[in-house]
């Protein structure tokens, strides 16, 4: 699997990329016989489809990629890494790509190489390209980097990738790119006062722990906290095996932070970056925690346990808590929160929340650029009362289904102290194949939040 671009070749393969209403222009100064070559072939420019012409020694002499209408365009992304899928190995060379989407199809013939293959070998594209002019080739070998470390920790099932395994994760990517780490670990969660992560891991296992990655000495402070529950059986409100099936992706915040976090790092963004990872198993056993239970989290706040399978906020606000006693100057936390959001948006979108205007104004512009969507839900503060129980400060699991992704982005807005704060409910998960995205684990909202930092932090 090679995320790069091929080195610039002056035989690399001409590849036009033709609209659908630019076709008849393009073909008015070829030579008949190509005239004839793409009539025969019924090429018209239609999105996706791919055309080779042979030159007079029956070698290639260039390629067509047809971009379809902008209609067509409209329904998907990436679509230049679907013509790389149907083309035979070998360089290729863009010609006729409009400048405003050479990044993003760029990236996407990048991502379009990306496999799985720790347990069996898969057949991603063989076509390579090279990079467009006036596109930043290095920076976008670097995002896909982090995309595919992404891909890689979500698809890894928890057999082989528990707490131990994503702390050895974080540790390589420090190590990378000299970050310092330190983690806490086991009974000394509670020595340290992070009670609520060590109550949901204490019934696996492998032994809960908060990872702590640092990275830069100065610029201003930006925080990330992302989910990392290796696998979650929803504990002893015990999942069904249909929703129990895909929980190896329940640290797929923790993915998607590590991820931007390499991002972050191999461009040399210029902030003070800090990542906590409270990675757990919500497990079943004789001592995991209890319906009814009522638990005090790091800022002292009380939960009552209404249902152990929402334990993800649980081990964010320990964390968030933890983040927000060094006052950064941004909090983003990532994690995959709740259903409520995939039946809200759907799996494509990321749904985020916040109150912090900068944050606001560049996600939007920033997401539509790099194509990497994004969906602003509400913190509607009249709901707070629904996660109040009355015998404790906060309920983990609101009875009546109403706003639930609402109701847990809430729930870890108390522990924030009140600091800019971004929460992104996602999926972290694509259930079909499409181009550049396979099916299965895939990084949501990264890409948008690298592009959008400069302005939210004013860089």
């Amino acid at each position: 699997m090679s995320l790069t671009f091929a080195p610039d070749d002056a035989s690399a393969i001409p590849l036009h990329v033709i609209a659908e209403d630019a076709l008849e222009s393009w073909l008015a100064d070829r030579p008949d016989r190509i005239k004839a070559w793409v009539g025969a072939a019924g090429f018209t420019g239609a999105l996706g489809r791919t055309l080779l012409i042979p030159g007079e020694a029956g070698t290639i002499e260039l390629a067509l990629a047809g971009y379809g209408t902008a209609s067509a365009r409209a329904r998907g992304r990436f679509h230049l890494a679907g013509c790389a899928a149907t083309l035979p190995e070998g360089g290729y060379r863009l010609a006729g790509l409009p400048s405003v989407q050479a990044e993003t199809e760029a990236l996407g013939w990048l991502l379009s190489h990306y496999a799985f293959e720790r347990y069996r070998s898969q057949s991603p594209a063989k076509a390579r390209l090279i990079a467009p002019e006036g596109v930043d080739a290095a920076r976008l070998e670097i995002i896909a980097a982090g995309e595919a470390l992404t891909r890689d920790l979500i698809n890894t099932p928890a057999s082989d990738l528990g707490p131990d395994a994503l702390e050895a994760a974080c540790a390589a990517i420090a190590t990378q790119h000299g970050a310092g780490i330190e983690t806490i670990c086991g009974h000394d969660l509670l020595k340290h006062n992070f009670p609520l992560i060590h109550t949901v891991g204490r019934a696996a296992e492998i032994a809960p722990r908060l990872i702590d990655m640092r990275w830069g000495n100065s610029g201003p402070k930006l925080t990330l906290v992302g989910k990392g529950v290796c696998f979650d059986t929803g504990g002893l409100n015990l999942k069904p095996g249909t929703s129990m099936g895909l929980m190896k992706k329940d640290m797929g915040g923790a993915a998607t932070v590590l991820g931007l976090a390499h991002m972050i790092m191999g461009l040399g963004v210029p902030v003070q970056l800090r990542v906590l990872i409270p990675a757990v198993e919500n497990a079943v056993a004789g001592n995991a925690f209890r319906p009814g239970d009522i638990l005090t989290a790091r800022n002292g706040l009380t939960v009552e346990i209404n249902n152990t399978d929402a334990e993800g906020r649980l081990v964010l606000a320990d964390a968030l808590a933890f983040a927000a006693e060094d006052k950064p100057d941004l909090i983003l936390s990532m994690a995959t929160l709740t259903g409520a959001a995939r039946v809200a948006v759907g799996p494509d979108l990321s749904p985020y929340f916040t109150d912090h205007a900068p944050l606001v104004s560049a996600l939007e512009t920033a997401a539509a650029k790099v194509a990497d969507p994004v969906w602003r839900m509400p913190f509607y503060t009249p709901y707070e009362k629904m996660i109040e129980p009355g015998i404790a400060d906060l309920d983990n699991a609101p009875s009546g289904g109403f706003a639930g992704s609402i109701t847990a982005a809430l729930f870890l807005r108390r522990f924030t102290e009140g600091l800019p704060y971004g929460h992104f409910d996602i999926y972290g998960w694509n259930p079909t194949a499409a181009p550049a995205r396979p099916k299965g684990g895939v990084g949501m909202g990264a890409r948008a939040l690298l592009e959008a930092l400069p302005e939210v932090l004013s860089l």
